[in-house]
């Protein structure tokens, strides 16, 4: 205390002069008229000295190199971030393989097996007209195009199977695409723009959503395959809205939903286009081919005039048993794409082989518009064979190729619900040798409809084959599901 008291009285003595110091005339000065008093001097050199030392370079001292030994303990210790998230048990996707071609009948690890997995909805696959035809396209051209379709990539057997296409159809023009599910997530994103708005079916494939999602439009789902659902959508979006008018609106649906086996009900879709001005994007994969009475899809199944469907799409790959897929429309929705829609401007066009299959698997349905009523005969028998299935209930149409079991009563968890449906295709396949599929979903796929196993209906298939199938069903979900009815 006695120490401190010394340095305080000294501290307060020279406060005492710097104060008189700034309060003495002599401190004083006028600049222009206006009387400046010393404190203010000195808190300007403050304030220069403060901007001048921020100002300034930080002062860094020289970092010592680091030794060879020290490097490579950082080495050692160094984890990278891994390239991709590790995969949850249960995700994987071991599906089996098979040996032979993918028609009614497959081989699986060396044992014949009905296969109902291929959406070979025509019985195409090894058509010997169809490879026949895809031999000599291969001695004339040979396998690939190696080019897109602007760069040196157009073989004259592409405008043949667009011309056929559209003639077969109906529409003016049509527009050829290499792979059949970006198709559809080509041509969403090259009309669909940032501030244009998409009705969606919330059932949508991933294809579709991926489209959706890449045209960073304002998207808005309806409940699935329901008519009143849209109309109250659409209503919602413009009714006493004004700025809906001057911006683009589409509505987004497939033709037999891949993830139900429904038909869209087209007929209503239209008066609702029409009624509140969207336009319509058809994607018709899995009804090309398959309805309407010479095959032609959804519009002649529903008796709608073509042009009343702006895009119309679908991939080759199902009833027409080759690859690739196609937009047709009007001549305008057609040249649009070709500098627009990344799928057609970036790839390599569709081999050319390719083409000539699709050509003559059309020549085929228009020579053979019977092929239709014996494919329906077996859905038909198929909806008939597993009615009472044990735990199981179909969901699908019954003009649907694609014929959809869902569980009768959902445990509650989608995980445990595809355990159960993958357990039965797994027992089916080893016990049986049938060949179906669950609906399983990539992480990426938002569809929120419930999961089932999924039959293929061929015209290839036999009243055996489907008999066979039926009796192996039944008999596996009622012991696996006995538990959960």
């Amino acid at each position: 205390m006695d120490m401190a008291l010394p340095i305080v009285n000294a501290t307060t003595a020279v406060l005492a002069r710097v104060s008189a110091a700034f309060n003495a005339p002599l401190a004083r000065a006028v600049v222009f008229g206006v009387h400046i008093d010393g404190h203010l001097v000195v808190e300007g050199l403050l304030i220069a000295v403060i901007v001048f030392q921020l100002s300034r370079k930080s002062y860094k001292p020289p970092k010592k190199p680091l030794s060879e030994k020290e490097v490579d303990e950082l080495c050692d210790e160094w984890e990278p971030e891994p390239l991709c998230p590790p995969i949850k048990e249960g995700a994987r996707i071991e599906a089996p393989i098979l040996e032979s071609a993918a028609g009614p009948h497959t081989t699986i690890d060396g044992k014949e097996v009905v296969n109902f997995a291929s959406a070979n909805y025509l019985g195409l696959i090894g058509n010997e007209k169809i490879k026949d035809s895809c031999v000599g396209s291969l001695e004339k051209y040979g396998v690939g195009s190696c080019g897109p379709r602007g760069f040196y990539g157009t073989i004259d057997v592409h405008l043949d199977c667009e011309a056929k296409i559209a003639n077969f159809l109906g529409t003016p023009d049509s527009i050829l695409y290499s792979y059949g599910i970006s198709t559809i997530f080509s041509v969403i994103p090259a009309f669909c723009k940032k501030g244009d708005i998409i009705v969606a079916d919330e059932g949508v494939h991933w294809a579709v959503q991926n489209g959706l999602y890449l045209s960073r439009s304002t998207v808005v789902y309806f409940k699935h395959n329901d008519m009143a659902s849209l109309a109250s959508t659409l209503e919602k979006l413009t009714r006493r809205n004004k700025r809906t008018e001057n911006i683009r609106r589409y509505i987004v649906v497939e033709s037999i939903y891949q993830n139900s086996g429904q038909i869209a009900p087209l007929d209503e879709i239209i008066k609702l286009k029409e009624k509140y001005r969207f336009r319509v994007i058809l994607e018709e994969s899995h009804s090309f081919g398959v309805l309407g009475k010479s095959g032609r899809g959804l519009a002649e199944h529903y008796g709608v005039p073509i042009d009343k469907i702006d895009i119309i799409t679908a991939g080759m790959g199902n009833a027409l048993a080759t690859d690739g897929g196609f937009c047709t429309g009007s001549a305008r929705v057609v040249d649009h794409q070709r500098l627009s829609s990344a799928g057609y401007v970036f790839s390599a066009s569709l081999p050319p082989y390719l083409a000539t299959a699709a050509v003559s698997a059309v020549n085929y349905l228009e020579e053979n518009p019977s092929v239709l009523a014996n494919l329906r005969s077996k859905v038909t028998l198929l909806h008939k064979g597993l009615s009472g299935t044990p735990g199981l209930e179909i969901s699908s149409h019954v003009l649907s190729p694609i014929v959809f079991l869902k569980l009768k009563k959902s445990t509650g968890s989608l995980t445990t619900d595809l355990d159960l449906l993958e357990t039965i295709a797994a027992q089916a396949l080893s016990e049986d040798s049938v060949y179906v599929v669950a609906s399983k979903r990539s992480t990426l796929d938002r569809c929120k409809l419930p999961v089932g196993i999924r039959l293929f209906v061929s015209a290839g298939h036999t009243e055996s084959d489907i008999s066979k199938v039926c009796s192996s069903l039944k008999r596996i979900s009622a012991s696996v599901l006995s538990d959960h009815s």
